[in-house]
């Protein structure tokens, strides 16, 4: 039984939502208060025993690189000032895993950008993880309890949670058939429904354990919703040929990829920091101002 050890990290797209901000630099590198956000998703990895992560960039994307890699003028300046705290910090970044990178050559979907790491993967299970979602679980990881299923059952597990149902057109959705606890035995998946036509509010939250199997139907380059490569239409194939679960993952999820969402988990992130008390009181004034 071959065990999960590798992970892809897309990380090529443009971050319009955020722009100006993401004209030059990634939206992966967005700080969650002193984090860019791809570093909680490769701590994520880490944290559920992936050994190798290959990150898929573009051509804007450097800083991701640079801010995994060493560091030696900084290293030295902070050990010269005494600053041994915020050196470790430093080198922790640099030390978490072995990262590799990968640039997706044009911007044509999620599934393309998962098809470029292919020759990375060759025939060994693989975890995906996506930017947009941070999960805090203390206990399990998000993608650990995905490796997990796939110990079991030997099949690609597909990571989800409950949305609104008003909010199911903003994300691939499935269509249960059977359902034991927390795994689902998958009719179709489907990308983006129409409002009001979803088969479910069980809603694709950016974490996915594959077999190599997807890689055949990813280079078919069908052209889904958007007009992209979509990496739910590939899993709809694959599962017509060999099951497909999904997972009902424990976790908080923080959803990063919109700006609403990028400052709510600022404020999230900064009520459980070492300054939560001076936040707590700066938020009751600006509360009692807008009353």
């Amino acid at each position: 039984m071959k065990k999960v050890k590798k992970a892809i990290i897309p990380a090529a797209g443009y971050g319009t939502r955020f722009l100006p901000a993401t004209k030059a630099m990634p939206k992966e590198m967005l700080p969650i208060i002193d984090t860019p956000t791809i570093q909680y998703i490769v701590e994520e990895a880490v944290a559920a025993g992936i050994e190798d992560i290959i990150i898929v960039t573009g051509k804007p994307k450097r800083a991701i690189e640079d801010h995994f890699d060493k560091n030696v003028e900084l290293e030295a300046d902070l050990e010269k000032k005494d600053k041994l705290e915020m050196l470790e910090r430093v080198r922790h970044a640099t030390n978490l895993a072995n990262i590799y990178y990968v640039r997706q050559k044009e911007m044509a979907g999620l599934g393309d950008a998962i098809l470029t790491a292919k020759s990375f993967i060759g025939d060994e299970p693989f975890a995906v993880l996506l930017g947009d979602d941070i999960v805090i679980n203390e206990d399990t990881p998000a993608i650990k309890q995905l490796m997990d299923e796939y110990d079991k059952t030997q099949s690609s597990v597909i990571g989800v949670q409950k949305v609104a149902s008003e909010d199911t057109h903003r994300y691939g959705i499935i269509d249960p058939k059977t359902r034991d606890g927390r795994l689902y035995e998958v009719n179709s998946f489907v990308e983006k429904p129409k409002q009001g036509t979803a088969p479910s509010n069980l809603a694709i939250l950016g974490r996915y354990l594959l077999t190599p199997g997807i890689f055949k139907h990813l280079e078919k380059k069908q052209i889904g919703a958007g007009g992209e490569v979509q990496l739910t239409d590939a899993i709809q194939m694959l599962n017509e040929e060999e099951q497909v679960y999904a997972y009902d993952f424990r976790g908080t999820r923080y959803d990063v990829g919109e700006k609403i969402g990028f400052v709510k988990t600022t404020i999230d992130f900064a009520l459980k920091s070492d300054f939560k008390d001076e936040l707590i009181e700066y938020l009751k004034e600006k509360l009692k101002e807008l009353e």
